[in-house]
This record gives structure tokens, sequence and C-alpha cells, in this order.
């Protein structure tokens, strides 16, 4: 039993299970930021940029604390932490820009985009 929770343990944290992370927030960005107000990146440098900078704050996010960043990961308080994550976002990566209404509309049509896929994205 305890080898099978260290694999599972080993399989979220590994540089694949990273690099997947990656590809889906690039993807789920891409579709947010056509499909919602206030809400856009300038080219895809500005998408992948973003995307790193987003995956890596998520992962120390749940490395650190245990919250599950999510939109609909954990509630409420994952929800918040999927915003504040995608609007201090701007001010790392140059034609990333979102408003904080951008921020929450970005976070529910990442939260179901994530709902109607398979695996964890953002």
């Amino acid at each position: 039993m305890n080898n099978k929770i260290q694999n599972d343990i080993n399989e979220k944290s590994g540089i694949g299970h990273i690099i997947l992370r990656l590809i889906g927030t690039a993807i789920v960005l891409a579709v947010t930021a056509f499909l919602t107000p206030r809400f856009s990146i300038d080219g895809i440098w500005a998408l992948i940029i973003a995307s790193i900078v987003i995956t890596f704050i998520d992962y120390l996010i749940e490395k650190l604390t245990g919250i599950d960043a999510s939109p609909f990961g954990r509630g409420f308080v994952g929800f918040i932490v999927s915003v504040a994550i995608i609007y201090f976002t701007k001010y790392i990566v140059s034609g990333f820009e979102v408003t904080i209404l951008g921020s929450i509309l970005g976070a529910l049509v990442i939260g179901i985009i994530n709902a109607i896929t398979p695996g964890k994205t953002m």
C-alpha cells in the first residue's frame, strides 16, 4: 500500500506531469483569453511565458500550502487563489493583460474548461 501512495506522489510531482500541466495551461489560457472580456494575451510568447508563470505559481502554492489552486478544486478558496494567480501574472508577463473582473471571469471559464476536460491543468 505504501508503494502505491509513493508512486502516486511521484507521478504527480514528476517533470512529465509538470510539462503536461504546462501544455494544458497554455491551451486553457488561449481559449480563456479568446472567450473572456478584459483578458488578453498578445502573442505566442506571452502565452508560453504566462503558462510557465501560472504553472510555477500554482505548483508552489500547492506544495507550500496544500491548496489546490484550480477554480473549482477547493471551492471558494481555490477559486480566489486562481483569480489571484491570474491577476498577479499580469505584473510578471509583458503582453498578458487582465483586469480584476477579467481575472474573475477567466477563473470561471478555466473552471468550466477544467470540469469538462480530463486531468488538471491549472
